[in-house]
């Protein structure tokens, strides 16, 4: 079943509730229909997480915490998948995402030449926010809906094999 395949994975909720930037919630961390694991609530999870990942302001985790706190999705599940966007992964998905918001705009690409500094990224900034924002945006939304849509179909799907699977052991127990 998909919850004894995702429990391994979890991380132990005493070390997201005591997380510096989800503190803050207090006992609101306390609700019982925040750490279920059923479709409903992963679903949901995986939606608020791939959302905030694709949110270019530092603390994600205590934005998607807070929406998931909202939704009654799976905490874990959405704050952990807010750590897709990491020091390695930022830079390909945000350039990624400059990229798109340049071809929704339809604005020339800017030549960007990078440059690890405060002024560096005031700078460029002003010179790409509207295409890297609406590409972010639009990146966040589509992760999102298809989050939501492929653990929807990916765990009807395996229900459907597992009822097969126990009509099949029925028949042959039959036999």
């Amino acid at each position: 079943m998909p919850k004894k395949f995702i429990r391994k994975f979890l991380p132990d909720p005493h070390k997201i509730r005591d997380h510096k930037s989800i503190k803050i919630f207090g006992t609101l961390l306390h609700e019982p229909n925040l750490w279920h694991l059923n479709r409903r609530s992963i679903a949901s999870a995986f939606a608020v997480g791939c959302f905030f990942m694709w949110v270019p302001v530092p603390f994600q985790m205590g934005l998607a915490a807070g929406m998931a706190i909202i939704v009654r999705s799976n905490l874990p599940i959405s704050v952990t998948l807010v750590w897709i966007t990491n020091p390695l992964t930022m830079p390909p998905m945000f350039y990624f995402a400059y990229k798109l918001g340049v071809w929704i705009i339809g604005v020339p690409e800017m030549d960007i030449q990078i440059e690890l500094s405060v002024e560096w990224l005031k700078t460029e900034m002003l010179a790409i926010w509207k295409p890297f924002l609406t590409g972010c945006f639009s990146l966040a939304i589509i992760s999102s809906f298809l989050g939501f849509i492929g653990v929807r179909l990916l765990w009807r799907l395996s229900i459907i094999r597992y009822l097969e699977n126990k009509k099949l052991r029925q028949k042959l127990k039959k036999d």
